[in-house]
């Protein structure tokens, strides 16, 4: 038996014990007994295939693995589930000229993660007034792996964050495996600023830093509009969430291409905590500042945690960011 045959069975083998943990049933013990009975099947053909019978046991494991795969094909996304307090809305928008109405901006009083009062909005924004776009890292666990936020900044200082969020159910906790093989779908979410940063770093304890993007202000209006067409695409078509393709750093990098043409591509698309590094090799971040200068001066998590309830939440947090330099008004 060649190794070529082998990883033939095993690699689909422990692919399919995975898929029907996460998808056959929310039971539990069905689960459990789901993926081993495709586990012994899967060494049951490599001892058939051990013993001789090479042919046979190819064809068999085939034709198994195809109807495992018709039925992964048929689990489709929804938007009606019991989802999660946090998710249970999708931010919607109506475009009017210049004029933006936001449905659904989440604007959350957390106190603990299980204590919170719930508040979805309808905000109105002015185009007009747009002046800022802000890049936004929360990271929780390693240095590779952070969750994105963008932040549009208006003259009044008004701030809107969008976040791409994956939508739990009441009874899911979040999995990155698990985002491999469908457990969740995909929402996009506009949040008030203090709700989405503060119950990142006051309440789960995470650690966030601040950078201000250097875009002409067309391109901030497209980045926002587009936003918005993609969160309308999702009310009306769901979509699953993808801890590698499909995810809060791929999904903007996709919408700054269509704006600004080529992107090169680049490992920090997927290592979302070395995204900084990214964006600064590309242009977008204030060149004025290495990279470590911009880390160090966009760290707000001691701000966010001094400011809290405040309502200078958002200018709090960004005391010593120093202002960007837009492209238009950089030194040629």
């Amino acid at each position: 038996m060649t190794a070529a045959a082998v990883l033939w069975v095993v690699l689909p083998g422990i692919w399919g014990a995975v898929a029907l943990w996460y998808q056959v049933s929310r039971i539990p013990w069905v689960r459990w007994i789901g993926a081993a009975l495709w586990l012994l099947f899967t060494c049951a053909t490599l001892v058939a295939m051990l013993l001789g019978q090479l042919a046979l046991g190819t064809l068999v494991f085939a034709v198994a693995f195809l109807i495992l795969i018709f039925w992964w094909r048929r689990i489709l996304p929804s938007n009606t589930r019991e989802w999660a307090d946090d998710v249970a809305h999708q931010t919607t928008g109506v475009v009017e000229g210049d004029r933006v109405v936001l449905h659904h901006v989440r604007n959350f009083d957390w106190r603990t993660l299980t204590d919170y009062t719930q508040r979805w909005e309808t905000r109105t924004y002015d185009l007009r007034r747009l002046r800022g776009v802000d890049l936004i890292l929360s990271y929780w666990s390693m240095a590779a792996i952070a969750h994105v936020l963008v932040s549009f900044g208006f003259d009044a200082g008004e701030q809107v964050v969008f976040s791409v969020e994956i939508r739990r159910e009441k009874t899911e906790a979040f999995s990155e495996i698990g985002g491999f093989f469908k457990e969740f779908e995909l929402s996009i979410i506009a949040c008030d600023e203090r709700d989405v940063v503060r119950v990142r770093t006051n309440v789960r304890g995470e650690d966030d830093y601040l950078y201000r993007l250097r875009m002409p202000i067309s391109n901030m209006r497209s980045l926002f509009l587009a936003y918005v067409n993609e969160a309308n695409g999702l009310a009306r078509t769901p979509r699953f969430y993808n801890t590698l393709t499909v995810n809060c750093t791929t999904l903007v990098y996709h919408m700054m291409k269509r704006i600004m043409g080529r992107l090169p591509l680049d490992y920090r698309l997927l290592l979302s905590g070395y995204l900084p590094g990214y964006v600064h090799k590309v242009g977008g971040l204030d060149t004025r500042y290495s990279l470590e200068e911009l880390r160090r001066l966009g760290r707000i998590t001691e701000r966010a945690r001094q400011s809290d309830r405040r309502a200078t939440f958002s200018a709090d947090i960004r005391k010593g960011v120093p202002p960007v330099e837009s492209p238009a008004e950089a030194p040629r």
